[in-house]
């Protein structure tokens, strides 16, 4: 068995019925499928998960569902984070984390802070959470990449264990592994990188991907952490092609209509997403053939 939080865990996405309701039954079975695909952990409520679109009530019920619905009784990781300090730590007051094994607290968006500010935020986090802290930094959505000196200092907090790291910035990668304390967990925060981050001293990646293909990435993934990058690499080139159409008409709208194909749940998702567009089904349709995904 590997240790906690190495190796994969899907970025759970939330089925979602074309009245724009949770549908409980296609994610009881997304999860038997991420759970038979070998997956590690399961993240919840990350932005995957549309956690943006949720409310409080469907985020507890989404939490409670996969709890009594985990077929391997897999760690979960609960997204727990936002750009409102105050709304962030009452919600970790009003939180039962009974069955939850660490949060997932993206970098604050939009407001920009500085690094003292950002400190200060996961600080405030950490101190106030009864259970581990992993860190998200993806400048993509949050408008700031948090350097990996702030991320370092970060890592002496005891309850900050780990970061995902999305920032796609190599380099920042290999310097926080330079310095970081020898338990702090480096986790890719990007599916095709995942394999060159466990090269670097990464443990493994929150992915989207393994939402719709999680036996063949997962397996990559662990040969990468087995040691055997000849098998991992060449596996990953099956993934190179259809990893850009995931994002292109937004996140999870692509990994929702790969998981339509595939027919585990459907393909709707919230305002302000709209479904896949046919024209993007269709060359998603050939690529996971050609690729053999």
């Amino acid at each position: 068995m590997r240790p906690k939080f190495h190796g994969v865990a899907p970025a759970l996405v939330t089925p979602m019925l074309a009245d724009g309701s949770i549908d409980f039954n296609g994610l009881k079975t997304l999860l038997n499928h991420v759970s038979e695909g070998g997956v590690d952990y399961l993240v919840v409520q990350g932005t995957t998960g549309e956690s943006a679109t949720t409310s409080k009530a469907e985020k507890k019920a989404i939490l409670d569902f996969v709890k009594a619905n985990n077929p391997k009784n897999l760690p979960i990781v609960y997204g727990l984070g936002g750009n409102n300090t105050p709304e962030v730590l009452e919600y970790i007051k009003e939180t039962d984390f009974t069955g939850i094994d660490a949060i997932l607290s993206v970098c604050p968006y939009y407001n920009k802070p500085g690094a003292r500010g950002v400190i200060a935020h996961y600080t405030a986090i950490a101190d106030a959470c009864p259970v581990p802290v992993i860190m998200y930094n993806i400048p993509g959505r949050s408008g700031i990449n948090m350097s990996s000196a702030t991320t370092l200092t970060l890592a002496q907090h005891p309850n900050i264990i780990g970061i995902k790291e999305a920032s796609c910035i190599i380099e920042q990668v290999m310097e926080i592994y330079k310095d970081k304390p020898e338990d702090f967990l480096i986790i890719s925060g990007d599916d095709v990188q995942a394999v060159p981050i466990i090269a670097l001293g990464g443990v493994g990646v929150m992915s989207v991907i393994a939402n719709a293909i999680p036996a063949k990435f997962t397996g990559m993934i662990h040969a990468a952490l087995d040691g055997d990058f000849a098998k991992a690499r060449g596996v990953l080139g099956d993934f190179l092609a259809i990893d850009p159409l995931l994002y292109e008409e937004g996140n999870p709208v692509g990994v929702k209509k790969i998981l339509e194909i595939k027919g585990l749940c459907s393909s709707d998702v919230r305002l302000p997403l709209v479904k896949a567009s046919e024209e993007l089904g269709e060359r998603m349709e050939v690529i996971l053939a050609k690729d053999n995904l």
